[in-house]
């Protein structure tokens, strides 16, 4: 629970200061009474990086932008009118990049990274014939088919809520 004072969030368990006079707590419920201090209840969490606000879901899908009048908008590039630089549509369609859209390239991201640690030993083998040990392989073949997996799966969600599910549940070799 959350206390307000004028709207304005107030600690009951720390000294404050109220018209002048030093409070050193409010903890008293008949104190918070007569200062107008109100209890509410504390605002319902959401998870950020799915959702703009409580029951309010970001985009899932690519969305191809259109102005107010239905017509496609397009990316805006720098470029010359009448002698002058200027800001003009090119051919490539505005696109905003959905949930799906985003965690698939995060995921990619995670396994280029992971990859990435044992890259040299790849090179080594390509150019003077070193064996890359077992381990290793068998690690960057996890790597690779938990991309493979995530991506199928990610690419299968029609809700941010599978979505949810689907990037909780990853399973990177440790």
């Amino acid at each position: 629970m959350a206390f307000l004072l004028n709207g304005n969030p107030v600690s009951i368990d720390n000294e404050v200061t109220i018209n002048s006079i030093r409070y050193p707590h409010l903890r008293d419920p008949a104190l918070r009474e007569q200062l107008g201090i109100v209890e509410v209840a504390d605002p319902e969490n959401f998870d950020q990086r799915f959702y703009w606000g409580v029951g309010n879901p970001k985009l899932l899908n690519d969305r191809e932008e259109v102005d107010q009048d239905g017509n496609p908008m397009y990316v805006k590039v720098l470029g010359v009118v009448n002698g002058e630089p200027a800001m003009v549509d090119s051919t490539e369609r505005l696109v905003t990049k959905g949930l799906k859209s985003q965690w698939t390239a995060q995921v990619k991201t995670t396994a280029g990274s992971m990859l990435a640690q044992t890259d040299w030993m790849v090179v080594r083998k390509a150019e003077r014939n070193v064996d890359i040990p077992a381990t290793v392989v068998a690690k960057r073949a996890a790597i690779v088919a938990e991309c493979d997996r995530l991506e199928v799966a990610i690419a299968a969600c029609t809700t941010v809520e599978a979505l949810i599910a689907v990037v909780g549940n990853q399973g990177w070799p440790a």
